[in-house]
């Protein structure tokens, strides 16, 4: 696969029929190579928990009230004294090079228009410093901790520098998931397609193994972060860490213990471990683990507005939008990131409007009830 691997050019105006995301889903396969969907497409294994987490929101079922006032609508929010329009950003998405030729700037200019936060990720295909020179909104900075602790110190300071205004350090991937179906497609990066952020970095050293150990289990999680990691990572900066993939109400705790400011539950969206429980299911714990004390964002398995809402009334206080924004970028660039964030935008508020909730304070966890 070379570097000129789109299938398409990107659509200059948006199909009649394109009217929600199901459609850039169906739009987007045509829009790439196979190797390519099935490395954005697909989850880890089975697929168990890739389609476990749509199959728990559509679980979950909204009340309705009615004759409500409606004075002051809005769905504003604050994350760290920060202003937010909408409880919507946009996910840190690796190597969006893949799927336009901009890659990540592309997805700015659809961002900027719809005034939505973004996260930029360590495996952008544009430096961070060029997305945040472009970017008008705010954003937020996806940190993977490096094994070399001076390469993690300097993308600090390097997102620092650029103005970013959150670090958020992804924890669930110490090593890759088992990602059959790209495998099956022979999926590899293409050339001209890298993590432009790590082109400075040289690769750590492959530790020596002793007759009979592991090379996963001996060698490559013996250099995964821990804890004293993240505590290390806070005491090296004044912006507010985030811990991205907490499953778990006793990895909530410790986040809190260890000076992070936020959590992002989330199970990257189905593609590491598969067989890990929906999102939205851990949602509940993890927010009666940490109480008021750290606000919450949830990503995995959205594609309504309805699925925000729910994620609202189970104690997030926004989501992070994925595999939608790069469907959208695949078929119409930044048309196509803006015009799936204002569907799921429009979703959310029309779904606000017929529960009887004009604000975000008022979806609370007597809007939904979960069904069998």
């Amino acid at each position: 696969m070379t570097a000129d691997h789109y299938v398409l050019p990107k659509l200059a105006n948006i199909p009649a029929d394109v009217i929600a995301i199901c459609d850039y889903e169906r739009l987007a396969k045509e829009y790439m190579p196979h190797g390519i969907y099935e490395y954005i497409t697909g989850g880890a294994g089975d697929d168990i928990t890739l389609n476990g987490n749509r199959r728990a929101f559509d679980a979950i079922a909204m009340n309705m009230r009615v004759l409500r006032k409606f004075t002051q609508g809005s769905t504003a929010m604050t994350l760290n004294g920060e202003a937010f329009a909408s409880p919507l950003l946009v996910a840190p998405l690796a190597y969006q090079a893949l799927l336009h030729p901009e890659g990540e700037l592309a997805t700015v200019a659809g961002v900027n228009a719809v005034n939505m936060g973004m996260l930029t990720s360590t495996l952008s295909s544009v430096p961070l410093e060029d997305i945040s020179a472009q970017q008008q909104t705010p954003k937020w900075f996806q940190l993977y901790l490096q094994p070399n602790a001076e390469h993690t110190l300097d993308l600090l300071r390097r997102a620092e520098q650029a103005n970013y205004t959150a670090i958020v350090v992804t924890v669930d991937a110490p090593v890759s998931g088992l990602r059959n179906r790209q495998q099956r497609a022979g999926f590899s990066l293409p050339a001209g397609v890298v993590a432009a952020n790590l082109r400075d970095y040289p690769q750590a050293k492959t530790q020596a193994l002793a007759q009979g150990q592991s090379v996963l289990l001996n060698g490559l999680m013996a250099d995964a972060p821990s804890w004293q990691d993240i505590q290390w990572l806070c005491e090296h900066t004044e912006l507010p860490v985030w811990i991205k993939g907490i499953s778990h109400p006793q990895d909530a705790l410790l986040a809190t213990q260890s000076g992070c400011a936020g959590i992002v539950v989330s199970n990257h969206g189905g593609r590491t471990l598969d067989g890990l429980a929906p999102s939205i299911t851990v949602l509940p714990s993890v927010r009666k683990a940490v109480g008021d004390a750290l606000p919450i964002l949830l990503d995995s398995g959205i594609r309504r507005g309805t699925d925000i809402f729910k994620a609202l009334a189970l104690g997030a206080n926004g989501v992070l939008i994925g595999r939608p924004v790069l469907n959208g970028l695949v078929v119409a660039g930044a048309l196509g990131v803006a015009h799936s964030l204002t569907l799921l935008q429009q979703e959310f508020e029309l779904a606000m409007a017929l529960a009887g909730c004009q604000s975000l304070d008022d979806i609370q966890a007597d809007c939904i009830h979960l069904t069998t």
